[in-house]
């Protein structure tokens, strides 16, 4: 039987040693990415996404509207800072539109 580190743990506590052991980070932080772009931008934008991802400090998102693509990209430092006040932390350095 495994001997408990601890009995004083908080959950929140118990969950980041879980997925620093795990090392579940950059998943968890792909998703929280992608959830973030579709809380910011609204049905309008998000109609129009067919796909988010996060490569290491990247988001590369797919557009399937050349015209809106071209909207969004005149405001990208915009969008970053604001995707990263949603995340709470510096995620994203660089969008790319295509």
């Amino acid at each position: 039987m495994a001997k408990r580190e601890n009995d004083d743990l908080s959950m929140k506590e118990v969950l980041s040693a879980f997925i620093q052991k795990n090392k579940l980070q950059q998943g968890i932080n792909k998703v929280d990415a992608k959830t973030a772009w579709i809380n910011l931008m609204g049905n309008g934008v998000n109609s129009y996404t067919t796909a988010v991802e996060l490569k290491g400090d990247t988001l590369f998102v797919s557009l399937s509207s050349s015209v809106l693509r071209e909207e969004l990209s005149l405001g990208k430092t915009k969008i970053i800072t604001m995707l990263n006040e949603e995340l709470g932390k510096v995620l994203v350095k660089k969008l790319v539109l295509r």
